[in-house]
């Protein structure tokens, strides 16, 4: 099957249960039914940030390959780097059924999906069974299981499991659906956190850059304590952001009340500005991933001008399917040479210096 193939089907999915329909294309995924873009990426898109090397700067964010399941499959539909996760140390149901809702007419989604996941035993283990060299750059991301938590352990004990496998870690302080997890972002618990993460970092005979995903729901007034707590405790990047617990008044889906973290077009806006803030403050101490909203190369473009190295997506494939993720280098590309640019990095932060 084709990466076009796959896509066409995607209405067929859209009449089943979100969640089912979500498992069902993880299992295509993994047994190689939605093909591979074989087609060779623009130059213009190659790109090194984060001390690694990028063959283009579409990601796959982390959410849609909890487990690690499909993680090959995915990187051969032409993403520059995938992230598999969130993984917890011990495996956890997440929150009751049902959990994922769609939002067409918003091309959105919320989900209140509570980090299911097998566990990080299971998670490292898949990633330490893929075939190297990989076709893209492979991050994991982490978090604390709903009970039982304890950060300043947990943390660093899942750096150290995924750390032999992953060419970058993120932790995850911000989804809206673990009790307690968003209260992390503060400066003190924050700065807590990474400097036990550095400490054993420090420690590990493999050492990936360490990211953090943040919300954009944040304060104002406790994004420049965040940016600092970051860069002094060694923290290589952020991905801004994950999802949101805000309801625009321009949602008309029918599940628009539901509770949870809302993805997707209405993420577009208030995370880009909070991309471009972020950007202002880090003055180039951090690298930043631009993610919330993204479902074409001018979407990507306006990240990468804001302030982004690398941009991530989840909503939009969800939607769209295989076929979106060339489409978008496609538009990239051109909008890029257009402007004049002959690599990503030139224009990263166009629009905010």
């Amino acid at each position: 099957m084709t990466p076009a193939l796959a896509s066409a089907l995607m209405p067929l999915m859209r009449g089943m249960d979100p969640e089912r329909a979500h498992r069902l294309a993880l299992k295509a995924l993994a047994f190689g039914l939605a093909g591979a873009d074989s087609s060779a990426d623009d130059p213009v898109l190659a790109t090194q940030a984060l001390g690694l090397d990028f063959r283009n700067p579409i990601g796959l964010a982390a959410g849609f390959d909890k487990d690690a399941v499909a993680v090959a499959a995915l990187m051969r539909l032409g993403f520059g780097l995938v992230e598999p996760g969130t993984s917890t140390p011990r495996p956890q149901s997440g929150n009751p059924l049902p959990r994922l809702f769609r939002l067409p007419e918003d091309a959105a989604v919320i989900n209140r999906m509570g980090m299911n996941n097998e566990g990080v035993q299971a998670f490292a283990s898949r990633l330490a069974a893929l075939k190297r060299p990989l076709p893209a750059v492979l991050g994991a991301n982490i978090g604390i299981n709903k009970e039982g938590a304890e950060p300043e352990r947990d943390y660093p004990a899942l750096y150290a499991a995924v750390a032999p496998f992953a060419d970058y870690v993120t932790i995850n302080v911000s989804s809206p659906n673990t009790p307690g997890l968003r209260d992390l972002q503060g400066e003190a618990k924050l700065a807590a956190i990474l400097a036990a993460v550095a400490v054993t970092r420090a420690a590990a005979p493999r050492q990936p850059p360490v990211l953090v995903k943040i919300a954009p729901d944040l304060a104002d007034d406790a994004v420049p304590a965040l940016v600092e707590a970051c860069v002094q405790n060694g923290v290589a990047g952020l991905i801004v952001s994950n999802t949101t617990i805000a309801r625009p008044a321009s949602l008309t889906s029918a599940h628009k009340a539901e509770t949870g973290g809302l993805s997707g077009q209405p993420l577009f806006a208030p995370s880009t500005a909070l991309l471009k803030r972020v950007y202002g403050l880090a003055a180039g101490r951090l690298t930043l991933i631009g993610c919330g909203g993204v479902s074409n190369g001018a979407q990507a473009y306006a990240k990468i001008r804001a302030g982004a190295s690398l941009v991530q997506m989840y909503a939009a494939f969800a939607y769209a399917g295989p076929v979106l993720v060339p489409r978008i280098k496609r538009e990239l590309a051109a909008l890029l040479k257009r402007d004049g640019f002959a690599h990503v990095h030139d224009a990263v932060g166009a629009d905010a210096r």
